[in-house]
């Protein structure tokens, strides 16, 4: 059976674990979220990225391409009358760093050389050809090595003749390969066989091992690859600046799970738990006439069997329930219970039935009210007897309730007498019918401890008062024989009988006579209810 420390210390313990996992699953809940938002929103910005620059390069294709009618149409004319249309176009496209004319594959007109006279293979191997082309190479006439970004739109059939369209690749590489540092560390613009990246001359086209996203333009022959150390890799990087956040959160939720749980996970709501599902089950001791042995009443006693923690003592549950205010409720129980398996015990007036009550069922009536409700509406023929334990304020107790159960023939007795806040006056007060003796008096029978004289004052009081004394704790003969001598008149012990399940009582009486076989099975000491 289990301590009030242990139970105490295993629920606290059950706190602090869900506490301690609500505060982890929030922090790793917060971390978690705050990395999978990251790393999304650095794959949406990597993705609007190569978007942008694919559709930034397609505007600018798209705008050499509606000029191409105009171009096309002064392939042929004499570069004294096409030049400075030529001029004029490269101008308006602004993107344009120069236009040729080519014809039979020679190059014959330039808006920036004018008049020329060059096979254009000689500068570009891959023309003239019949079908239009865009090429990334590097410029043979102007900025010598410099990356250039050629567009080619045939005029005849055949392919020789036709408009060459040379692109500002300066002003790409400045617009839209600027990559997006730290997300984005490389941009990689490739047409063909070629790759150009920021700030580098254009190299044959590589496979790309770290490449973050490969984009290639639906109108036009060209792709956009980016490269970087990854969404998910730079969101982890920057997870430890969410951390405090997230320290701050979990320890916000961890201290609400341990309010939350303050009702949820105590042993008071174990008790509650342990009502509502009739945990509980009552045990009755016999109380045996001192002078003729027979079983004149009992003492009903609670113990409770938590399917959870198993046996758990009424030294452990009585004064937590009574600190939390629950010895009421389990005192109302214990009336309700005893009320409907009342055919237990001898329907005579005579037979006693004690039901510890603690003093505060007193206040306000609430004792009578509920006997009203359990008890007297049940109308049992046998004696009610309340025992009114002493480690209890007795001065909380309500005296003209005790008028009125002396009306309605209840009995009242003081339970421990002689241990607590005992006084004398209280006799006085209560004028209680029984006096019961504690087992640490009936112990010290035949010693020379001071308790043993305070047994015989007590006797000796009951007996001037015409009090009642009931002895408790009886263990052997010579202190049943010492108490008869004495005129106590009940005893109650294991001497004559252990604590047992109401059901079991029956049998008991049945088979009982005095004096009645010592019973040597073990069995678990209790705690009556106070």
């Amino acid at each position: 059976m289990q301590t009030a420390q242990t139970i105490i210390k295993q629920y606290r313990r059950k706190r602090v674990i869900v506490c301690v996992m609500v505060a982890l699953l929030t922090l790793i809940l917060t971390l978690g979220i705050r990395f999978i938002s990251q790393r999304n929103v650095n794959q949406e910005r990597i993705l609007d990225f190569t978007r942008h620059t694919v559709t930034s390069l397609d505007n600018i294709l798209i705008s050499l391409e509606s000029r191409r009618e105009v171009l096309q149409s002064l392939v042929g004319e004499p570069c004294l009358q096409a030049h400075l249309v030529l001029r004029k176009q490269a101008a308006i496209l602004q993107t344009v760093r120069s236009i040729a004319l080519i014809k039979d594959g020679i190059l014959y007109c330039s808006s920036i050389f004018g008049n020329r006279n060059i096979p254009v293979r000689q500068c570009q191997p891959t023309l003239p050809a019949s079908e239009p082309k865009l090429i990334l190479s590097t410029d043979q006439w102007l900025l010598k090595g410099s990356p250039i970004l050629i567009q080619w739109y045939p005029v005849s059939t055949g392919g020789e003749d036709g408009v060459i369209e040379i692109v500002n690749i300066d002003l790409i590489t400045e617009m839209m390969l600027e990559p997006l540092r730290p997300l984005i560390t490389d941009v990689i613009l490739t047409v063909g066989e070629n790759s150009l990246r920021h700030d580098l001359r254009v190299t044959a086209t590589q496979p790309f091992d770290d490449a973050l996203l490969h984009t290639t333009s639906t109108r036009f022959p060209f792709s956009i690859t980016v490269s970087g150390p990854g969404a998910e890799a730079l969101a982890l990087r920057n997870l430890p600046t969410q951390l405090p956040l997230a320290l701050m959160l979990s320890l916000l939720l961890g201290y609400i799970a341990w309010l939350a749980t303050a009702s949820r996970m105590s042993f008071t709501w174990e008790i509650n738990m342990g009502l509502a599902a009739r945990e509980f089950e009552l045990f009755c001791q016999p109380l045996v006439n001192a002078r003729t042995q027979n079983c004149v009443g009992v003492e009903i006693l609670l113990r409770w069997n938590n399917p959870r923690q198993g046996w758990i003592s009424p030294e452990v549950f009585i004064p937590l329930a009574e600190e939390h205010n629950l010895i009421i409720p389990l005192t109302r129980y214990v009336i309700a219970e005893t009320v409907r398996q009342i055919g237990y015990f001898p329907t005579t007036s005579g037979f006693q039935i004690g039901i510890n009550v603690a003093a505060s069922h007193f206040r306000r009536a609430t004792l009578l009210q509920d006997l009203n409700r359990a008890w007297f509406s049940a109308h049992p023929v046998q004696q009610l007897v309340i025992e009114l334990t002493e480690r209890d304020a007795l001065m909380d107790v309500d005296y003209r309730i005790v008028r009125e159960l002396h009306r309605k023939n209840v009995k009242l007795a003081i339970d421990d007498f002689g241990t607590g806040n005992s006084s004398l006056s209280w006799l006085e007060k209560l004028h209680p019918d029984v006096l019961k003796i504690d087992q640490s008096f009936t112990t010290a029978i035949g010693t020379d401890a001071v308790n043993s004289t305070v047994t015989d004052i007590i006797i000796a009081l009951g007996q001037r008062l015409n009090i009642e004394l009931v002895a408790e704790g009886v263990e052997t003969e010579e202190q049943a024989r010492y108490l008869r001598r004495h005129g106590v008149h009940i005893l109650q012990g294991f001497f004559y009988a252990r604590p047992m399940p109401l059901r079991e009582f029956p049998k008991w009486l049945a088979e009982s006579s005095p004096p009645p076989a010592h019973h040597n099975g073990h069995i678990m000491p209790f705690m009556p209810l106070p």
